[in-house]
């Protein structure tokens, strides 16, 4: 390590290898950033087989081989910088790369000189973006009714000529165009439930009737998914639907919500002095993605999942608008954006492929009311409860109170950056508008009574300022007063939370000296709006175009604003008032790892399908759910209709089911090993050990606790890697989700631990995953929300059966993930012996189930999946050598 700190050191991912070493401030020249700086946009798997075959370089066969695959595709990459023309991202690169030197990046001084000075001044980054231009409203779809022809022939043409008949794939087309027929009923949709086991193909199954009704029809129909894996595995299928590029010319379109994009104002703020040290390279490299990126999405898009992990994450997050501070018309790029392009783009496509929260939100919020989704598809629909859970909840915390004092205010103090308050956002109205102005005012300072920097260092040590801050610590100490295992609770480390009934004066005091300050900032939020509303009627001389869309921009970010503190109020008036049976409260305060980081109240619905009816599915005209476990596992659709919120449309929606073509009893088992004993770390970690050398790796583990899932990995990950079997895990690893899926993907040998997150959307057909480990029962974590939901459950004579239905679908969605294919063959193991037999139906019917010993689970498994892997797949997750 001490000629690693004196000498340059080619790496491959150096925050991995660092850690990997127990180094973790290596540094030197990492090739994964000179990739990101002349390939920016383009996809590489973060590993020395995945450099390799993206060069057209010998995969090295063994670990000693690497330094040399480093030393050759420095020199191949170095060569491609010289290619001039033929080097598709040259432009920006001589400009950059000079940039970069002033920076200190490792690599300008070598990446430099092979890049020849342009002849004429390259083109900076924000006059090289396109523009997007207003377009005339889209008229109303057609109605138009799709035959049963002309979806076979749309998915035959989908599937291509050799493609194999699929029976249960062409019914399930089918099924899915009845969502496209003309409505019948306002508020009622035309809602198809569809649940089509692993193998069936409904991504192309309900294409096919999607992209010919928007044809014929001239609609869009949105397609939403829970994860963002989904996202992309869709937007690659679309390339198959008929025509040239239909990305390209627009007709299919992806959708995510605004913290996802890249803000083309924080980047240049960053790139003009606002980072520096590492962020500022990262800025740098970034700029370079922009000018290439297809949509300028930097989570999951085409920005390479890796880059801002070797940077620690520092500076990343500031380049996208997560704190919504979006100036909307009053930015200089606005007619650039990268989000307003996509909202404009999707007005006109074909398809929209978007996820659940956006979906809802825009709903919710009133936005885009004149694109409002009218079709949609719902793939993943098992989540929709839990998407909706999310999307219609209140939470009065810390941290949003003071994002709101920001938004009011702007910055503070010494705090830089380019956060502007309303008076900055709204100037032009508070010199045109009295009124406005002293709502501006008013609001301004009502607002400097919500928490202020170091609000929690105030609120632990019983010193909070202000009414806000006064009810956190009166929370804070609820909270920690009903705990209900005492000071054993408090010492594991874990967030408390406690129900929010018989409330002691102190709360209900500070509750109510909050409600008067946050009424005291509603009333001239609320009377701001309605002039900004009256002015854009009035229609002075002085709005042009830009003014009107930012004071457009204003009302709908107002609105968003005084609904949250509305709720806010509803939620204190629930304190020492009566319960509302629709919803649920609770009192917590979040921690990590023992250290509290978040303080506040919270309320969801009790059944959060409600709303989502309400807003999403009463205004379309037709919706289908699907997923391959939407019944949870137990083959009940009463419990698909009750977590949709069809219950709540007044009409049955039709019911399709297509049973799995895969051979499960010969593809699969699952083991139920009974000797592990619950709480024994050790024998945990031994379990898994066994079972990933059994398999030859190609394991994923899933646990339902970080805490435990690291201590596993800190045990066995030294002994598998003697073996050359690579161990990757979420929360260990300093690598992002997707990017350990790519990887674990790529390599045959390679396994992986996580959480839930990898439960759904990871889709690893092959080899690469064959075996499946879970440490125990999945069951429901008992929180306050989870008992209310389960309380009401019971009281309408469901008994036990709510956690079992979590239960069974957590394990169908988790042995979903097992066998894609037809060829694939796999073992699922449940590492405990209290797995209730009354849960097995949630695995297909099919498939042989066992108790056994570990030694016969690690028995079963060899003889199923172990096999001698050749040494091209032995190669190490990282290397490094000497320049």
């Amino acid at each position: 390590m001490s000629r690693a700190a004196e000498t340059p050191v080619l790496l491959l991912n150096a925050p991995l290898t660092g850690q990997r070493l127990g180094y973790g401030d290596l540094s030197g020249l990492d090739l994964l950033e000179l990739w990101a700086f002349l390939h920016p946009a383009r996809f590489l798997v973060p590993t020395p087989k995945g450099l390799a075959q993206a060069l057209d370089l010998p995969v090295p066969a063994r670990e000693q081989d690497v330094p040399t695959l480093l030393r050759e595709a420095t020199i191949k990459l170095l060569s491609h910088a010289a290619q001039g023309a033929a080097w598709a991202e040259r432009e920006g690169a001589w400009t950059a790369a000079q940039s970069l030197h002033r920076l200190r990046w490792p690599w300008a001084p070598i990446v430099g000189p092979h890049i020849p000075r342009p002849a004429e001044a390259e083109r900076w980054l924000f006059s090289r973006l396109r523009e997007w231009n207003e377009e005339a409203p889209r008229p109303a779809p057609r109605p138009v009714v799709l035959t049963p022809d002309a979806v076979q022939a749309r998915l035959a043409e989908l599937t291509g000529a050799g493609a194999e008949p699929r029976p249960g794939q062409r019914d399930y087309a089918i099924a899915a165009s009845t969502v496209f027929a003309p409505r019948t009923s306002r508020d009622r949709p035309n809602m198809v439930l569809t649940e089509a086991g692993t193998g069936i193909g409904k991504t192309l199954g309900y294409l096919a009737p999607a992209s010919l009704w928007a044809e014929q029809a001239g609609g869009t129909v949105w397609i939403s998914t829970y994860t963002k894996a989904l996202q992309r595995q869709l937007d690659a299928e679309t390339a198959r639907l008929p025509g040239e590029g239909p990305r390209r010319t627009g007709r299919v379109v992806v959708r995510k919500g605004r913290e996802n994009y890249l803000c083309l104002l924080n980047l240049e703020d960053a790139l003009q002095g606002g980072f520096s040290g590492r962020a500022a390279i990262l800025a740098q490299l970034v700029a370079r993605w922009a000018a290439y990126s297809k949509d300028g999405d930097m989570v999951g898009g085409d920005l390479p999942g890796w880059l801002p992990t070797l940077f620690r994450r520092n500076g990343s997050t500031a380049l996208t608008d997560r704190r919504g501070e979006c100036i909307y018309a009053g930015c200089p790029h606005y007619r650039k954006c990268f989000i307003e392009r996509g909202v404009r783009d999707s007005a006109h496509a074909d398809i929209v492929i978007a996820n659940h929260a956006l979906v809802m939100i825009n709903a919710a919020r009133g936005r885009e009311t004149g694109n409002a989704p009218t079709r949609i598809i719902f793939d993943e629909g098992h989540h929709i409860f839990e998407a909706a859970d999310s999307t219609f909840a209140l939470a009065l915390t810390g941290q949003e109170a003071i994002e709101l004092r920001r938004w009011v205010i702007g910055p503070e103090g010494t705090s830089r950056g380019r956060r502007r308050g309303l008076a900055a956002r709204l100037a032009d109205v508070a010199s045109y508008d009295a009124e406005g102005a002293m709502a501006i005012e008013q609001a301004r300072d009502a607002a400097t009574a919500l928490p202020s920097d170091d609000w929690l260092k105030r609120v632990t040590s019983g010193d909070p300022f202000g009414p806000v801050e006064a009810l956190l610590a009166a929370t804070r100490a609820h909270v920690y007063a009903r705990a209900e295992n005492g000071k054993a609770d408090v010492d594991a480390g874990y967030g408390l939370e406690t129900e929010l009934a018989e409330p002691d004066g102190e709360l209900v005091d500070a509750a109510m000296a909050a409600a008067e300050t946050l009424d005291s900032l509603l009333k001239p939020l609320n009377h701001l709006g309605k002039r900004l509303e009256t002015i854009l009627a009035d229609g002075p001389d002085w709005m042009d175009g830009p003014a009107r869309a930012r004071i457009e921009g204003a009302i709908g970010s107002l609105g968003w604003r005084t609904d949250l503190v509305s709720g806010w109020l509803a939620l204190l008036a629930r304190i020492g008032g009566p319960n509302d049976p629709d919803f649920v409260d609770w009192l917590a305060v979040d921690r990590y790892e023992g250290r509290e980081y978040d303080i506040g109240l919270h309320r969801h619905w009790l059944d959060p399908t409600r709303p989502f009816a309400e807003t999403v599915l009463k205004p379309a005209h037709g919706v289908m759910l699907t997923s391959a476990t939407l019944r949870g596992g137990d083959g009940d659709w009463a419990s698909a209709e009750a977590r949709s919120g069809t219950l709540h449309l007044g009409a049955s929606p039709l019911h399709f089911e297509a049973t799995s073509p895969f051979d499960y009893a010969a593809q699969a088992e699952v083991l139920i090993v009974t000797d592990v004993k619950r709480g024994d770390i050790g024998a945990l970690a031994g379990a898994y050990a066994r079972l990933i050398e059994a398999a030859g790796g190609g394991t994923l583990g899933l646990f339902t606790a970080i805490r435990r899932l690291r201590a596993v990995h800190a045990r066995i990950a030294d002994r598998l890697a003697r073996a050359a079997l690579p161990l990757y895990a979420q929360h260990v690893d300093p690598i992002d989700t997707g990017t350990l899926v790519d990887i674990f993907r790529d390599d045959m040998r390679a396994s992986l631990l996580g959480t839930d997150a990898l439960r759904d959307g990871v889709d690893v057909p092959g080899h690469s995953l064959r075996l499946l480990v879970m440490e125990g029962v999945p069951w429901p974590k008992p929180t306050v929300l989870h008992a209310a939901r389960k309380l009401a459950a019971i009281r309408n004579g469901g008994g036990s059966a709510y956690d079992d239905a979590i239960i069974r679908a957590r394990l169908a969605q988790a042995f979903g993930r097992l066998i894609r294919r037809a060829d694939d063959k796999g073992s699922f193991v449940i590492l405990s012996a209290a797995m209730p037999s009354r849960l097995l139906n949630a695995f297909p019917p099919a498939v042989p189930i066992r108790r056994v010993t570990l030694d016969e689970a690690v028995i079963s498994v060899s003889e199923r999946l172990g096999f001698a892997t050749p040494l091209v797949h032995q190669t190490g997750e990282s290397g490094m050598t000497h320049l």
